[in-house]
């Protein structure tokens, strides 16, 4: 709501007429362009604005809704499960910065971290990387500093409690784990903050991709663990956001 807030803030010092204020309120709320209902107030309602999910939307179709997005002002838009070659494309209409870990897209520039403390985005394995990327992009997208600790699992729990004065001093921390997604607990076991468990796809046969994991971080025996959907970096990345901008309101 920062953005209701800084309207009403220069109608108090003078800075915003009562006309100019009422009109940006009134701009509308999405914009139709016929494959797609554009959300235009999802940063007014939300604090933060619509996100493109790239998977299953034509190049000229991402094109078309980023279009609508920067005609109305939006700075910075985030492209998420985009692949290389829609890349490739995107790019040609839009200034992008294509991060192939994360499968993400950036149009626009990453803004400075507004947040009040630091996101942890911690990875039992290496082979969890492109779903880490893709949290802490989304947390970087949305202003936040971002500190990555990879392959920190607990088939080595000397790698984890290396990391102890990080752990303790973030606002957040995502913890993503495939296997049995052990990572989860022993990390809400140490820290003072949330812990986001994102089950990984990662394992062999008995993982079923990603429902060993989940289950057991479902059933953490830690407090302060929540859990979010099978390879769901984004939804963790927003919701840790979420958390670390919340005395801001």
């Amino acid at each position: 709501m920062s953005d209701i807030r800084n309207i009403l803030e220069g109608v108090s010092d003078g800075t915003v007429s009562i006309d100019e204020a009422l009109l940006k309120l009134k701009m509308k709320p999405f914009e139709d362009i016929g494959y797609a209902k554009v959300d235009m107030h999802r940063k007014l309602r939300q604090g933060a604005a619509e996100v493109i999910y790239g998977a299953g939307k034509t190049p000229e179709q991402i094109i078309g809704i980023a279009d609508a997005m920067l005609k109305n002002g939006q700075k910075t838009i985030l492209i998420t499960r985009l692949s290389a070659e829609a890349a490739g494309i995107v790019s040609a209409a839009h200034p992008l910065q294509y991060h192939q870990d994360a499968r993400c897209g950036v149009i626009g520039e990453i803004p400075a971290p507004s947040g009040i403390g630091k996101i942890i985005v911690a990875t039992g394995g290496t082979s969890d990387i492109p779903v880490a990327e893709e949290a802490a992009l989304t947390a970087e997208v949305h202003g936040n500093e971002v500190v990555r600790l990879y392959d920190v699992g607990v088939a080595g729990l000397h790698r984890t409690l290396a990391h102890l004065d990080e752990i303790m001093s973030a606002r957040v921390i995502v913890a993503i784990a495939g296997m049995e997604g052990a990572l989860a607990s022993v990390i809400g076991g140490l820290a003072d903050c949330p812990v986001i468990a994102v089950p990984t796809s990662v394992g062999y046969g008995a993982s079923f991709n990603g429902l060993s994991a989940l289950l057991s971080m479902l059933n953490s025996c830690a407090s302060g663990v929540s859990v979010v959907n099978i390879d769901n970096g984004f939804g963790a990345g927003y919701l840790a956001s979420m958390i670390n901008h919340i005395s801001k309101k």
